[in-house]
């Protein structure tokens, strides 16, 4: 049963939809009629029904008949293209079934697949191509249900793909609830990703692995924008200015970590709800447990890490993200980060044999000065040009402000390692003030050269993020690799040498 029913008085102009309302709110038709009422609310206790009932004027300046059909065109354009799964502009027996089983519970009979499309033969000119009902034969099988007063079909139709009264898909399609508690955080699961790489692979034409410009804004076709903005091309590894399937899916990563409601609401444009059987598009999504259940434990199961990469300006950050992608200062699109600056890039790491996505986001140093910024991550990067000692200074009170005593593990990185270090200041040098504070000791990195950039570096950061638990000094230890190895072993192994124990005391009794 509907929560509430909401009506809209359509007509032409004059003929007393004004009149009508007001006179049934004042009990007595009004002298000065203005140009359209306010919508009017009856309340549930007055019904007999025992629904809330909306009454909604229209003005001919507001909405025509014909504006009103170009509405529901809009909506029913876009059902088409999501339900046309080869992309070829038409619909084939397949496709149709699908749809029909989709909206209505049951294929059609095939001798009512034929009916339907000689109707549409024989009234619309091109409305079945190759035996294909198109779009233009779509939407006339549309029309004509609401002119022979079928409209409760077409209501099925737009409802099953989300859309409302107001023929706009609706908040509860678009934003269904997903309670994220404090310290937790939100990933794309096998069905989510299952979900978007069909997409992708629906929408690679020429089956090259990767989508050119058109084939992403053909992709995102059915929304008003893409999720992500133009910066994204810097985000993620491409090939050539095309987005490959790894950065494609590196970018849902990504915006479902940063902004998840983002992430639901694409992937209702994209029919997810629909096409997947699925009630709301919040089962493609995974919400990790708290992290400081995972500090107790001693090791995350979250598949996305964020390492923030905090410095002064000018010591390399900018470079350190585009290297993480394999971008060396020469490479053609780090030259053009300026156009398109991105505080993102988001890459695979294998820690320990297993996939983990890395965020790096760049933070400017003097913005951690503030009382009230955020530092919170899974590992920090604290960079600083070996060549400016000025810029470790700045790191370590950043160090000492936000991570000296908390349980966020951090690396300090000196780029820009191919030039000759500065002359030194007063007090600790990089690596006393390291070994003083107990942690790893500075990693020289530079981006400069004609090869990519070395990986070593990121490897540690989200192997550290992994492992938070564990003295840094010991990452690349023979002891750590095996605590990991056979740390789920460990309680098995200390009920065998119990047991052992117990019957060798036995015997000696």
């Amino acid at each position: 049963m509907k929560r509430d029913v909401r009506i809209l008085l359509l007509g032409e102009a004059q003929v007393g939809k004004t009149s009508l309302i007001l006179s049934l709110v004042g009990e007595e038709f009004p002298e000065e009629v203005p140009p359209r009422a306010e919508e009017i609310t009856i309340p549930a206790d007055v019904t007999p029904e025992k629904v809330p009932t909306h009454i909604v004027d229209s003005s001919e300046a507001e909405q025509t008949v014909e504006e009103l059909q170009d509405e529901i065109n809009k909506a029913l354009t876009r059902i088409f293209r999501l339900s046309d799964q080869d992309l070829d502009q038409a619909l084939s027996d397949e496709e149709l079934n699908a749809f029909q089983k989709c909206c209505f519970g049951h294929p059609l009979a095939p001798q009512a697949l034929e009916d339907v499309k000689m109707v549409v033969r024989k009234n619309v000119a091109g409305g079945v191509r190759d035996d294909r009902l198109t779009l233009d034969g779509f939407l006339f099988l549309n029309t004509l249900f609401i002119q022979r007063g079928r409209h409760e079909t077409t209501w099925t139709i737009l409802r099953r793909f989300g859309y409302g009264d107001t023929l706009e898909l609706s908040a509860d399609y678009l934003f269904p609830l997903l309670h994220v508690p404090p310290g937790c955080s939100t990933e794309l699961n096998h069905f989510g990703y299952q979900f978007v790489q069909r997409v992708f692979e629906k929408h690679d034409q020429d089956h090259d692995g990767a989508l050119s410009l058109a084939e992403l804004q053909d992709l995102f076709s059915v929304s008003p924008a893409p999720p992500w903005g133009p910066q994204f091309l810097q985000e993620v590894r491409t090939e050539a200015g095309r987005l490959p399937l790894h950065g494609y899916l590196c970018q849902w990563t990504l915006v479902t970590y940063l902004d998840v409601r983002r992430c639901l609401e694409h992937l209702g444009y994209l029919g997810y709800p629909t096409l997947c059987k699925q009630d709301s598009q919040t089962h493609a999504i995974t919400v990790t447990r708290d992290k400081r259940l995972d500090q107790e434990k001693g090791q995350t199961h979250r598949n996305v890490l964020l390492c923030k990469v905090v410095g002064a300006r000018g010591v390399g950050k900018s470079a350190f993200l585009q290297a993480f992608l394999g971008r060396g200062l020469g490479h053609p699109d780090t030259r053009e980060l300026h156009k398109t600056p991105a505080i993102y890039a988001i890459n695979t790491v294998q820690v320990n044999g297993q996939e983990k996505y890395l965020i790096l986001c760049e933070v400017d140093a003097d913005s951690l000065l503030s009382t009230a910024s955020d530092a919170a991550c899974d590992v920090a990067c604290l960079m600083f040009d070996g060549s400016d000692p000025q810029s470790f200074a700045l790191c370590t009170s950043i160090y000492k402000r936000h991570y000296m005593d908390g349980q966020t593990p951090c690396l300090f990185v000196s780029s820009k390692a191919d030039l000759p270090e500065g002359v030194p200041l007063p007090g600790l040098s990089p690596a006393e003030f390291c070994r003083r504070h107990r942690l790893p000791a500075p990693v020289p990195f530079s981006c400069a050269g004609p090869g990519e950039p070395g990986t070593a570096v990121f490897t540690r950061l989200a192997t550290m993020a992994t492992f938070p638990y564990l003295v840094h000094g010991e990452l690349h230890t023979t002891s750590f690799w095996l605590r990991v190895t056979l740390g789920a072993f460990g309680a098995a192994v200390a009920a065998i040498l119990s047991f052992s124990l117990y019957r060798v005391l036995v015997k000696s009794r």
